[in-house]
Formats: C-alpha cells, structure tokens, sequence
C-alpha cells in the first residue's frame, strides 16, 4: 500500500475552512484579507470611502441668467494598520505522529484554528466595545422592543443603509428579548458555522447574534462596514520542512511544519498578521466636519435596582 503524505497546501486550506467556520464576531464585520500592505508606511493602509454629492435643480425655462453651480468631489479615507500577529504553535513527538495521530486535522489542526479563531474574535469584540459611539440607547429589561425601535431610528436618520444590520446581544440581553417573545425566529440555512448557531433570531430589522465575548447587559447595532478586520497571511520562510499561505473571503493565514531534531519532534504553526479599525464618517457641514461612527449605535441595559428590605 502506497504512503499517504500531507500536503501543504491542503493543509493550510483545511485550517483556512475551519477558521472562517469557527469565526462569530469576525464575520459579522467587513474583513479584506486582500489590502496590499507590502512597502506601505507603518504597516498601514489608507482605505478610500467614495466621495457624496447632493444633486441640485435648475429653475425650469428660465432666463439663463444664472449659471449652474459646481460642486467639488472630495473624497474621504480611514486606516487600518497591521498590529497583531496572531499564533497557535505544537509541539508533535515522533511517539505521537507515529502511535497517537490518525486525523491531523480534527487532533491538530481544529485545537489550533479554535485559539485562533477566538484571538480574532477577542480583537473584534474589543473594537467593538472600546469604539466612541455618536449615538446610545437605553434598554428596559422589561420590555427591550422600545429600545431596538430607538437603535433603528438612530442608524435610519444617518442614513445607513437597512440591508445587512446585525445587533450584536449580550447574554443578559438575550434573555430579556427571549422573554419578551417578539424575536421572528430565522430559517435554517443548513451551515453548521459558529455564526449560525450564535444567530438567535430576527428583529426591527437586526439579525440578532449573540456572544459571550461582549458584556452581557450591553448590545451593538451595526452594519459590516462600521468595523473593518485586516488580515495578512506571513510570507513562507525558506527554512521550514512545508508550509503554505492561503487566502479566502477575506481572511488569510498561514501554516508551517518543520522538524526540531534536537528534541525528535515536529512544529505545527498557524498564524496570521490582524489589524482592526473603526469606521467613522463625516457628520454636519463646511470644510472640515467631525468625523463619529454613525454605521453602529450601542445599546445599554441598566441593572436593575433591588427594592428596599423592609426591617
């Protein structure tokens, strides 16, 4: 019977699969693992947002005594830089590749792609909760409806657009909308993702997912692109015994696998360089306007205050 060997690229293609299946919070922002950040300063990258014009009018049948009147394009641009490198390494004995490992990828690579994947997400989520935010909302845990409906109204009168919104729910705030039995349940879409399991339902106009990496009296309603993710798959060193870079739907990593022969095992090493950043935008008029996040808006559940003992 033939030997059956490991290949590289399969194996980088096989953790990249199950990284972007382990991710919750990483898919729910926009993520390029396409930005060129060779050569770029800092290891930063300027990302352009398309510049926004206001059509006008022209008075109909008119003299021609005026002319039309010309407006400037003048486009705008936010950052993101290139700060993490993220890393899962093993350690794999002659003993245990030889007696002890039948399937690499569900015994090697599955332990390194879930500390991965819940790094990333960890980053994600401390974008998120750190972010400076232009609006905020208060939810009664009683009744969390009234809430949503403010958080909606708040990303409407910004114009951000309805498609794609997500509301992001701590475990608190699960439980009070559970309660509250207005969540319109989603079809099944048949993925057995991390992400489809976290999505709890559907409601004024959310997709709502829950996760335990954020406070649990706390939520964020958002669009993909409030929040970017960057990421970077290391260049391949010449020294290592295989190893192979891969990119997909925005993510990218590498896998590498030498061989430390002065202690007989192998080296199994997944990794990938991550960069976040918030989106902000230009709110109000003239030549130079504050820039805020209007794409999201936090929402705060306040503990309940305990009614007095009576002595």
């Amino acid at each position: 019977m033939a030997n059956s060997f490991l290949k590289s690229e399969k194996i980088a293609a096989t953790a990249l699969g199950l990284l972007e299946r382990e991710m919750v919070l990483s898919r729910l922002v926009w993520t390029n693992g396409g930005f060129d950040f060779t050569g770029a300063k800092n290891d930063t990258v300027t990302i352009r947002i398309p510049a926004q014009l206001e059509a006008r009018e022209y008075e109909w049948r008119n003299d021609r005594s005026s002319d039309i009147v010309l407006d400037e394009l003048a486009e705008d641009s936010t950052t993101v830089t290139l700060n993490k490198d993220i890393y899962s390494a093993v350690a794999i004995t002659d003993e245990e590749l030889t007696l002890d490992i039948r399937d690499f990828a569900s015994q090697v690579l599955q332990p390194q792609v879930n500390a991965v994947a819940k790094a990333i997400d960890t980053g994600v989520a401390n974008m998120i909760e750190t972010a400076t935010y232009s609006s905020a909302v208060t939810l009664d845990e009683d009744d969390p409806w009234k809430g949503l409906i403010d958080a909606r109204a708040a990303l409407n009168k910004a114009n951000v657009p309805q498609e794609g919104r997500t509301l992001l729910i701590g475990a608190d705030v699960e439980t009070a909308l559970l309660k509250s039995s207005r969540i319109a349940d989603v079809s099944q879409s048949g993925s057995d993702s991390a992400l489809r399991a976290a999505t709890v339902g559907r409601l004024a106009g959310f997709d709502l997912v829950v996760s335990n990496a954020i406070n649990p009296r706390a939520a964020y309603g958002f669009i993909p692109s409030a929040f970017v993710l960057a990421t970077r798959a290391p260049a391949i060193p010449a020294g290592v015994t295989s190893g192979s870079s891969q990119s997909y739907n925005g993510l990218a990593m590498r896998w590498v696998r030498d061989y430390d022969a002065a202690k007989l095992r192998d080296r199994s090493i997944l990794n990938v360089y991550a960069g976040y950043n918030v989106m902000t935008d230009p709110v109000g008029g003239g030549k130079n306007p504050a820039k805020r996040l209007v794409r999201a808006v936090k929402l705060d559940m306040p503990t309940a205050s305990k009614p007095p003992v009576d002595k």
